[in-house]
C-alpha cells in the first residue's frame, strides 16, 4: 500500500479515540474533526512545491518560500463540510469547491446531485475531503470528477478508512494517495465501518 499513509502522530490517535467515543456530543465532535484535519492536512502537503521569495525582515534581506500552486479543497457533502476549516486555518487561500454525493442506501453506489466546478480548473492541487472512507464509491467518482475537469495532482484526507474502501480507490486511482487516521477492520452490511465511529454527518450536525 505503497500510496496509502496511516497517521502515526500521537495527537492523531489521541484525537480519534476521543472522535469515536459514542459519549462525544456533536460541539466537541465538530472541533475534533476541525483539529484532526489539520493534522492530516500538515502530513499530506509536505511535498508541495515552493518557489523562493526574497523579503525584508526587520534586521536583514533574507530568502524565504511560498506555495507554488493554487490548491482546491474539495469537501464531499455533507460530512467533508466539517473538514474545511480545520484545513482553511493553514491554508487561508485555498478555494474550496464542493461535490455533493449521497450514497444510495439499496445499492450503496453514489449518486451525484450537486457540481458547481468551473469549465476550466481553477488550482493545481486538490485536496479531496471525508472523514470516512468506507465502499470507496463516493471518494472514486469525486476523483473521477476532478480528473475528467483536468487536475493531476489529486490527494484523498480521510479520518475513518474500511480496507474495502481503501482498495476500492487504490484499484481504482492508484495515482492519488490516501492520508488517514486510521484503517479499521471491516465493513458491516449496511456499508458502515467497524469500529468506526458512527455516521460522521450526524454526528457532526447533531441530526443523528
Amino acid at each position: 500500500m505503497s500510496n496509502v499513509f496511516p497517521s502515526q502522530h500521537p495527537l492523531v490517535a489521541h484525537k480519534v479515540t476521543r472522535l469515536r467515543n459514542k459519549e462525544t456530543k456533536s460541539k466537541k465532535f465538530r472541533e475534533l474533526v476541525r483539529e484532526i484535519s489539520a493534522l492530516l492536512a500538515y502530513e499530506a502537503t509536505a511535498d508541495l512545491d515552493i518557489a523562493p521569495r526574497e523579503i525584508e525582515t526587520p534586521l536583514a534581506t533574507t530568502t524565504g518560500a511560498e506555495l507554488k500552486q493554487p490548491i482546491g479543497l474539495i469537501p464531499i457533502l455533507r460530512s467533508g463540510l466539517g473538514m474545511v476549516e480545520g484545513i482553511w486555518s493553514l491554508m487561508p487561500a485555498a478555494q474550496v469547491w464542493h461535490i455533493g454525493l449521497y450514497r444510495d442506501e439499496r445499492t450503496l453506489q453514489p449518486v451525484e446531485y450537486y457540481n458547481k466546478l468551473p469549465l476550466e480548473p481553477t488550482v493545481s492541487v486538490c485536496l479531496v475531503l471525508d472523514p470516512m472512507l468506507a465502499t470507496g464509491g463516493s471518494a472514486v467518482a469525486t476523483v473521477d470528477i476532478l480528473k475528467k475537469w483536468g487536475v493531476v495532482n489529486i490527494k484523498f484526507v480521510g479520518i475513518i478508512a474500511a480496507p474495502e474502501g481503501v482498495k476500492a480507490m487504490q484499484d481504482a486511482h492508484p495515482d492519488v494517495p490516501l492520508h488517514l487516521a486510521a484503517i479499521d477492520d471491516h465493513l458491516n452490511g449496511d456499508g458502515y465501518i467497524v469500529p468506526g465511529l458512527g455516521d460522521a454527518g450526524d454526528r457532526q450536525f447533531g441530526t443523528g
